[in-house]
């Protein structure tokens, strides 16, 4: 398949970052504007180079990064489609492109080489704007990185992102007094020294954040007038009637066009059901429900769904190219894409055990509907089932608890 198209060159060298009084520029004003307070943590005798680990939530999460780390350079790691038809300039500024949940070795060259040439790498290890601004999962690979690199492990944790910028809701929610933490959570001596599962451990551990609990804990009003608009993309089964799929949202209501019930968000980011119980009034908790619903599919082993999907291919920056109609099967196996381009028929196997997370997309591109990407090593496939009996976040949410299953599943051999 695509196999006259020339792919993105993967193994090309990252170029030190430039034009940074721009990126300076256009990043300042927005951290200004949201009034974020900076904290540091054992960062006093800390220069360049280093891994830098950032949470990620919103596209704000660079501009408090650039005001971070600044007056220094960083290299930061970008998905592929973060280069679409600009290329030129993501390379110019440094960055370096990865297909998502891929294992690619030229990636830890490339982090190397930008560490031998003594900038930060940067790295958004969640892979994805959080879906409901919490923790995502970050694989054993991360700590195995650090002791590759051998340089000091400092993390960035911002909070408010989220809430500001929810991923199905994008809009700048106007939300004052955003906060971020950075911190040297291991010295290249201790990186050294420990094991690279005590490494990530103590990433995961940092990595720990719920942007709602924030939300209120700070007490941050948000009076947007449609907060709840896009909530029911990741609050997709009704915990009322457990109806899948039906629920919508809009204003500052989400409601189940099932069985009829209501909520009410809060401008301190609660539900509150307008009749009746309130089976969630903190948002991840609805969202984790939702979660262990699928884990019982999966620990069953009855998870499955099988969609005709339309998709597009990105193997390279400079277009998406329509590959026709495919048939989409997401069930214990993992996924499994099966279609035809141009008369020659094509498959595309991701094992469940291999992928601890997949991407997926709300209304993609402003004008297209949900979708999920696949990725390979030499392509990138944006897959958009059709109809309304399905939840791309169920299928994250399924591909996470696939992983776990089979990794608990090998544990205990």
């Amino acid at each position: 398949m695509l196999d006259d198209i020339k792919r993105f060159d993967m193994k090309k060298l990252p170029m030190r970052q430039h034009l940074l009084p721009l990126i300076w520029a256009l990043s300042f004003p927005d951290v200004i504007a949201h009034k974020n307070k900076l904290t540091k943590i054992n960062m006093e005798n800390i220069k360049p180079p280093y891994l830098l680990l950032c949470n990620h939530n919103a596209f704000m999460d660079f501009k408090v990064a650039t005001k971070a780390i600044f007056p220094h350079r960083a290299n930061y790691v970008v998905a592929i489609d973060g280069f679409w038809k600009r290329e030129w300039l993501l390379r110019f500024i440094g960055c370096i492109c990865k297909r998502k949940f891929t294992n690619d070795i030229s990636l830890v060259r490339q982090l190397k080489t930008v560490i031998d040439r003594g900038n930060i790498a940067a790295i958004y290890p969640e892979a994805r704007y959080s879906l409901c601004g919490t923790t995502a999962i970050l694989p054993d690979s991360l700590g195995k990185l650090a002791k590759i690199l051998k340089v000091s492990v400092v993390t960035l944790i911002c909070h408010g992102h989220h809430v500001n910028s929810p991923f199905y809701n994008l809009p700048d929610h106007k939300v004052k007094g955003t906060q971020a933490v950075m911190k040297c959570l291991f010295t290249a001596e201790q990186v050294s020294q420990l094991d690279y599962t005590q490494i990530i451990e103590g990433i995961r551990k940092d990595f720990e954040y719920d942007d709602f609990k924030w939300q209120k804990e700070n007490n941050i009003h948000i009076t947007y007038k449609e907060r709840a608009k896009g909530l029911h993309k990741i609050l997709y089964k009704c915990p009322a009637c457990k109806t899948e799929y039906k629920m919508s949202s809009g204003g500052i209501t989400v409601r189940c066009n099932s069985c009829g019930k209501e909520w009410e968000m809060s401008e301190l980011g609660e539900l509150k059901a307008l009749t009746g119980q309130t089976e969630f009034s903190h948002i991840p908790d609805w969202y984790e429900w939702e979660r262990s619903e699928v884990r019982n599919e999966v620990e069953n082993g009855t998870y499955g769904i099988t969609l005709k999907a339309q998709v597009d291919a990105l193997p390279n920056a400079d277009r998406y190219i329509d590959i026709g109609m495919a048939t989409l099967t997401h069930d214990m196996s993992g996924f499994t894409l099966n279609g035809s381009y141009k008369d020659e028929p094509y498959t595309v196997k991701i094992d469940a055990p291999s992928q601890y997370s997949v991407h997926i997309e709300y209304d993609y591109l402003g004008k297209k509907t949900d979708c999920l990407d696949l990725n390979t090593i030499n392509d990138t496939l944006y897959v958009y089932p059709e109809g309304s009996a399905f939840s791309v976040t169920k299928m994250a949410l399924a591909t996470e608890e696939l992983w776990k299953y089979y990794q608990k599943k090998d544990s205990t051999k």
